[in-house]
């Protein structure tokens, strides 16, 4: 078409946009085809994985003596409780709830070795906390401790919690007794899933009030 002396050729133009829409037009159909929606809301894929495993490869974990005698500890990794074996001396196993709360203090709040830092392990309870005797009136199985189980981090508490829960002489109905130096008297606190997934979450672990 002539416009004065400009002369205007829509024909190649027009080819072209038909043969993009229809490009688009057959995209969209394969998609439709292949079980696949379009959409136009951001999808949320989650928060990347963790690089760290929170787990010890074959030839980290220490052969144990058939003599031995271990004890399951809990460390914290990723903001999470993960257990850990140590060996300990046969009266951790005992029936002296001073000389297990003890023995499985130290363990706890040790250092992990490098092959545990190196899987993420770590842990949160302060190296100058000790064990002190119960006193007369607590209940059976107290554990008394030079600071107040409340002044704790969230982290540190449940590790003591869910450590002590595993020795049948820190438990009493299902719970671990725990005191400080203070007048304050002793509380049972429970050691649970959400204890050991989300130990952070709370200013302490579970509790439950003694009677």
């Amino acid at each position: 078409m002539k416009h004065g002396d400009v002369t205007y050729r829509r024909g190649p133009l027009r080819r072209r946009t038909a043969a993009s829409v229809a490009a688009v037009l057959a995209a969209a159909a394969l998609a439709s085809g292949c079980g696949i929606r379009t959409t136009s809301v951001p999808v949320d894929a989650g928060a990347a994985p963790s690089r760290v495993p929170c787990r010890l490869s074959s030839s980290d974990v220490a052969t144990r003596s058939p003599d031995g005698v271990s004890a399951t500890v809990y460390l914290v990794c990723t903001s999470q409780l993960v257990t850990a074996d140590r060996p300990v001396a046969a009266d951790a196993a005992g029936a002296d709830p001073v000389v297990v709360a003890r023995a499985l203090l130290k363990e706890v709040q040790q250092a992990p070795p490098p092959n545990e830092r190196r899987a993420g392990f770590t842990t949160a309870v302060p190296a100058g906390l000790r064990v002190t005797p119960a006193r007369d009136g607590d209940p059976a199985g107290t554990v008394r401790l030079s600071s107040q189980p409340e002044d704790l981090s969230a982290e540190a508490l449940a590790q003591l919690v869910c450590t002590y829960a595993e020795s049948e002489t820190l438990v009493r109905d299902g719970a671990v007794v725990l005191g400080g130096p203070g007048d304050y008297p002793p509380r049972g606190y429970l050691c649970t899933s959400q204890t050991k997934s989300r130990p952070g979450d709370l200013a302490t672990p579970d509790a439950a009030r003694l009677h």
